[in-house]
């Protein structure tokens, strides 16, 4: 069984080598994907527009992959469809309804969702007592 579980503590890779994962001094956000903090104010820029920022009930900012979080209809439709949304215009969406672990296991989901479902056996691990909330959270993200 292959296990994906990466505390929100410390500067440190999932136990399967997928993303790194970063949680700032001030404890709030979480970089998930990629070090952008590392980054050249021009490569910044572009690496904006290829993450997105999702946040979560209590307020901590998961900034993924725009890849990875298109694995969601819901994300998807927030970040592509016309009209001017501001989830659109500022590639972040808030979900107040969606708590700091279920939303990090959510996104360590999308992670997993594009490195191995194309057919490749292996499992996603989810704690027994997470099962509820998260199932009512992938529906409502349809993924």
């Amino acid at each position: 069984m292959m296990r994906v579980m990466v505390p929100l503590t410390h500067h440190r890779t999932d136990p399967i080598g997928l993303r790194p994962l970063y949680e700032s001094p001030g404890g709030r956000r979480v970089h998930i994907g990629g070090g952008v903090e590392e980054m050249e104010t021009g490569e910044e820029n572009t690496r904006k527009e290829e993450t997105v920022k999702l946040i979560s009930a209590e307020g901590f900012e998961f900034v993924i992959d725009k890849k990875a979080a298109m694995v969601s209809q819901t994300i998807r439709n927030m970040l592509t469809s016309p009209g001017g949304f501001a989830e659109t215009q500022h590639g972040q969406v808030t979900f107040p309804e969606i708590s700091t672990p279920i939303l990090e296991k959510i996104c360590q989901y999308f992670y997993w969702s594009l490195e191995y479902s194309s057919g490749k056996e292996t499992e996603f691990h989810i704690e027994p007592e997470m099962t509820l909330e998260l199932m009512m959270a992938a529906n409502y993200l349809h993924t």
